[in-house]
């Protein structure tokens, strides 16, 4: 079967590693391989939030065999992100570098917001359309994530850092099933959902959802059992019966239940727990499980990614510049003034059709919002901005690219020495040139006269520029020459230069 056609997504959990390869089919997507590993990577962070050597080579032999199952396909067929273990890992770098190496692919850190967005995408592409106000619960191996939407829209989404590795680990340590042990888990979880008892409680949806590992085990298990009144139906009572079995059993050993495999045993318990104090907490009494997760959601952002009117990120970024009340004629200006210039510097980066789209979506992006800042203070407006960027979670995007965006607004004006970690980065450099340059050619608020401008490579064209300023542009606008000159001594202070030629 060709592979032009597929889609993959990749799925770093803190407890399994997922892998989902689906065929694009008449806009539909239809699974054609399912991979599971469980790695318990999330077991592996120690007390100061680093993970072991032990847990990132858990992680690096799953994605080699994953990487095999991925040959044949192109960056743009993948996507592969990682969840709450890697967002709190002091040394994610280096697993990141070398997981990358080994998956042959990016790998995305998504804030936790975010994946409660592709969570609820996954789950709502599965289910029948239907406008029944949704609530959607993922208890992962070291969040647990709630949504409530409606239809294929989340409304309301919250990431909270507790789930089934943390909580086992937590308050069932020494395998101990005792009452006391399940009483402190469901006290301490609630503590930490309370506030989800306002913005996911019973008055905002018509019907509970739950999805992946650990409500898809205690589905099984009650099913199993003749615990449940429907196939994938848990209510109070099947999760009270489960709760007296486990304590029965009294070591984590000794379990026997039917739908409790061996490798998920050790974290049943922490999972079960939490399960118990949302179902109190949001008085869910029946939990539909969902076949959608986070990997589904993940494939079909990939869809909606191929087209700029169906990207998440671009409504994101429209709604982020409204809220800081930015002025929308100034953003399009500089925006077409950067790609103008962009598109003149891309020839020497030789980059394949996708990965220049990408770029120039990044700088009109960052164009869009490079006064955010000013809602603040006008003052450092960019230093603002790039803040506000990097903490405001805006849908669609992963840390990594919120990151670039907001390097490419703090790097907008002002001394380059502040961007020292980035000047390796040809492409990011490209992107900041066309950037400052369009900033200042449109400082007027007035739409800049372009065509007598162009940039090329100067006299070391891999890391030197030339701008050329003719017919007498220079002499039109004094200003803005004086501007670029000043502009092109703040480039020499770096291993990147600008000349200027005026006409």
């Amino acid at each position: 079967m060709p592979t032009a056609d597929r889609l993959a997504a990749v799925d770093l959990g803190s407890n399994s590693f997922r892998l989902e390869i689906a065929q694009l089919e008449l806009g539909q997507l239809r699974r054609v391989e399912y991979h599971k590993e469980t790695v318990r990577q999330g077991a592996g962070l120690d007390d100061e939030g680093r993970l072991s050597q032990e847990a990132m080579q858990r992680g690096w032999s799953c994605l080699a065999r994953f990487a095999g199952r991925l040959a044949g396909l192109a960056p743009s067929q993948v996507r592969a992100v990682a969840t709450q273990t890697l967002r709190e890992a002091l040394n994610r770098d280096q697993f990141l570098i070398e997981a990358e190496r080994i998956l042959g692919f990016p790998i995305d850190v998504i804030s936790g917001r975010e994946e409660a967005r592709l969570i609820y995408q996954g789950v709502a592409h599965l289910l029948p359309p239907s406008d029944e106000r949704r609530l959607v619960l993922d208890i992962g191996g070291r969040s647990t994530e709630l949504i409530v939407g409606q239809g294929r829209a989340p409304r309301v989404m919250e990431s909270y850092p507790i789930g089934s590795v943390a909580w086992s680990m937590r308050y069932f340590a020494d395998g101990q099933l005792s009452a006391r042990n399940f009483e402190r888990a469901e006290i301490a979880a609630k503590a930490v959902f309370d506030a989800a008892a306002s913005t996911h409680g019973p008055a905002q949806w018509d019907m509970a959802y739950g999805c992946s590992g650990t409500v898809g085990a205690i589905a099984d298990t009650l099913l199993a059992a003749g615990q449940t009144p429907a196939r994938h139906i848990i209510t109070r009572a099947g999760l009270a019966w489960l709760r007296e079995k486990l304590i029965k059993a009294r070591r984590v050993q000794a379990i026997r239940l039917d739908g409790i495999k061996d490798e998920r045993k050790s974290v049943i318990a922490g999972g079960l727990a939490t399960l118990c104090a949302l179902a109190d907490l949001l008085h869910i009494d029946r939990l539909r499980y969902a076949y959608g997760a986070l990997r589904h959601g993940a494939l079909y952002d990939m869809l909606g990614r191929q087209d700029q009117a169906t990207d998440v990120r671009a409504a994101a970024i429209e709604a982020l510049a409204a809220r800081f009340q930015t002025d929308p004629a100034q953003a399009a200006r500089v925006a077409r003034a950067a790609l103008y210039l962009f598109g003149q510097l891309t020839p020497a980066l030789q980059l394949k059709n996708k990965q220049r789209q990408e770029l120039e979506r990044q700088i009109e992006w960052a164009a869009r919002l490079h006064e955010i800042g000013a809602y603040i203070s006008h003052t450092d407006h960019h230093k603002h901005g790039a803040y506000i960027i990097e903490h405001a979670d805006p849908p669609g995007f992963a840390m990594h690219e919120l990151h670039r965006l907001g390097q490419l607004v703090l790097g907008q004006r002002g001394k380059l020495r502040k961007l020292q970690a980035q000047f390796g980065d040809a492409p990011f450099m490209r992107q900041l040139l066309a950037l400052r340059l369009a900033v200042i050619l449109c400082h007027a608020r007035q739409d800049p006269e372009l065509l007598r401008l162009s940039i090329g490579p100067g006299a070391e064209p891999a890391r030197g520029f030339t701008l050329d300023c003719r017919d007498g542009w220079s002499a039109d606008w004094p200003q803005s020459a004086h501007l670029l000159r000043e502009e092109a001594a703040t480039w020499q202070k770096t291993p990147w230069s600008l000349a200027l030629r005026q006409g």
